[in-house]
């Protein structure tokens, strides 16, 4: 995965290339973006092109890395001593432990490349404590190690570790971009990449999983609650609804995961459900898809009604973090909108 490889970004791909040519690249970065944009996939790219043995120049970059040498292929397959991956465990949050051995392996040299980077993945999935402990080395980190925050999500992060990244904004996607990663994915059978990348909100990740059907029985899920919530007429048909909320026939990590989808696809749409309430344009929706679809929700959840879902939306998937049962958090959820 070269920076030539990732779809879009191509000016900011540029001055990256070409400050890792120059060694002029600020040693602690910030990737910050949407969901799905290709941020994980530049800060790869980055950790290549610092340690390639036969770094390459185009016509609009510097420096990228051949993404086939011996070195550039353990990088992709995350097995190359010298590069980290950080993110989050079973429990959907980074803790402090893996941050520390990661902190401690960047005071010494590299064991076989040029740069030992250090990627953390939905950085906004570090503790406190995990963190706090990164403010040093964020710093004053050393000359042979590079640190890489990705997070769609900034102000979830300390802003004493904000203050001490170089910032760099990664923009939405552009429908033929999307529609371009789509179909280099083409052996999971995608029948219709522009339609799916027309809903995506220019997110390649959101278009993958609306083309694979992830999102769109997530979503699914989220609407049949907020449905049958609106209309129950005690608790016991509220709670009927929650039972939707949690995958059949999944235990253990993969129920949270499966929470964790459809919590966010009740944020998506609750959001959705405020703007159409406050009169906004139908294409600033990232349900687009579905606007017609969300007017008996607007009827049900503006006002008001939909911020305070919020607040219990974000409650819930606090509780997920914390390893609460998914059962137990989706009974809460559908008795507090």
């Amino acid at each position: 995965m070269a920076f030539r490889d990732v779809v879009g970004h191509d000016s900011l791909l540029r001055l990256v290339g070409q400050a890792v040519a120059r060694d002029s690249l600020p040693p602690s970065l910030l990737l910050v973006g949407p969901d799905g944009v290709g941020k994980r996939l530049a800060a790869v790219a980055l950790a290549q092109a610092q340690n390639c043995q036969a770094v390459r120049s185009t016509d609009t970059l510097e420096a990228d890395a051949c993404g086939t040498c011996p070195i550039c292929r353990r990088i992709e397959r995350a097995s190359f001593p010298d590069v980290l991956l950080l993110e989050p465990g079973e429990n959907g949050s980074i803790t402090i432990d893996p941050v520390r051995r990661a902190i401690g392996q960047s005071t010494y040299r590299p064991f076989e490349g040029r740069k030992r980077v250090v990627i953390v993945d939905d950085a906004d999935r570090l503790v406190v404590q995990a963190q706090n402990a990164l403010l040093k080395t964020l710093e004053e980190p050393t000359d042979s190690s590079q640190f890489v925050l990705v997070t769609s999500r900034p102000d979830l992060l300390l802003p004493t570790v904000t203050s001490r990244c170089q910032r760099l904004n990664f923009g939405q996607l552009t429908v033929d971009e999307v529609v371009e990663v789509l179909e280099r994915r083409d052996e999971k059978g995608l029948s219709d990449a522009r339609a799916a990348a027309a809903a995506a909100g220019g997110s390649a990740g959101r278009a993958l999983e609306l083309a694979s059907g992830e999102l769109a029985a997530s979503r699914a899920a989220a609407v049949t609650l907020l449905t049958m919530v609106s209309t129950a007429r005690d608790a016991r048909g509220r709670l009927e609804g929650a039972k939707g909320l949690v995958g059949k026939g999944r235990a253990g990590a993969a129920s949270r995961h499966e929470l964790r989808r459809r919590l966010s696809a009740l944020t998506s749409l609750l959001r959705d459900v405020e703007l159409l309430a406050a009169g906004s344009d139908v294409k600033e929706l990232a349900n687009v898809d579905i606007g017609d679809g969300l007017e008996g929700l607007v009827r049900a959840y503006g006002g008001g009604r939909a911020l305070k879902a919020f607040a219990a939306v974000d409650r819930a998937r606090g509780a997920v973090e914390s390893n609460v049962s998914p059962k137990v958090v989706a009974d809460w959820l559908a008795l507090q909108l």
